[in-house]
């Protein structure tokens, strides 16, 4: 295992989620946590979370346990997903458990909980992460081997857990510097282009002129850029394009 110092220095030098995903589950299955929800948002409500297709999602977990999990909503109703909106830090899922004895679970989130049994999703901590916005939101949940109990976990977490905090959040704050898209929310080279040269405060005329098409050619470009990411007005494009890193990237 390599030192705490030598795996951070990795992370930060990450030129891809790709690489960084890969490189932080490992080191969390050193520890025993072998399969990881990361997720991140930057459209939270008093009420929702924003669309999930505009969601950073990350994740090691089998792919029907995400389709069930993220695509069809069952974790608005996750019992630690209500803990990450309220709280910072980390959190021993000892707290579902005690919910559970306590009877003071909601009939969804006891669905949730049962699905999560259904794939051995039963010991585990999430880490919520602080954000210096009321819209953002980010928490990764680390769950355990199949062979490991909570007590387990526990243990683990009482040896090394400051660390594996450090490295989570380390990996968190690396991760929304990076460029992401979500299949419903990809930009083409061009369109990208043509919001980055608008973000510069350019107008169509002088876009038309530096790349050397028609104005025309920009808007379409434009249009396209605005349906693909789901918003009205190319200004929004340029705010979302900007928020999920995908404007100005190498």
């Amino acid at each position: 295992m390599t030192t705490l110092a030598q795996y951070l220095m990795a992370v930060t030098n990450a030129q891809s989620l790709e690489e960084l995903w890969d490189m932080h589950t490992r080191r969390m299955a050193e520890y025993g946590f072998d399969r990881l929800l990361y997720g991140y948002t930057n459209f939270r409500t008093s009420n929702s979370l924003g669309d999930p297709a505009d969601f950073v999602v990350l994740s090691n977990h089998d792919r029907r346990y995400i389709r069930e999990y993220i695509d069809n909503g069952l974790y608005f109703h996750a019992p630690m997903t209500q803990w990450a909106l309220e709280n910072e830090g980390s959190c021993s899922w000892s707290r579902v458990h005690s919910l559970s004895s306590s009877g003071a679970l909601t009939e969804p989130q006891w669905k949730v909980v049962r699905f999560n049994q259904s794939f051995q999703v039963n010991a585990g901590y999430s880490i919520s992460f602080r954000a210096i916005s009321s819209r953002a939101k980010g928490a990764i949940g680390l769950t355990a081997r199949s062979d490991m109990t909570q007590q387990d976990a526990d243990a683990i977490w009482d040896t090394h857990g400051m660390d594996i905090l450090v490295m989570n959040n380390v990996a968190h704050l690396k991760i929304t510097s990076l460029p992401y898209s979500s299949p419903h929310r990809s930009l083409t080279a061009r369109q990208r282009e043509v919001l980055e040269w608008v973000g510069d405060g350019k107008t169509t005329r002088d876009i038309a002129t530096v790349l050397g098409i028609s104005r025309a050619m920009v808007e379409k470009h434009l249009r396209l850029a605005r349906q693909s990411l789901g918003v009205e007005t190319t200004t929004q494009a340029v705010l979302k394009a900007a928020l999920h890193n995908q404007m100005y990237v190498l």
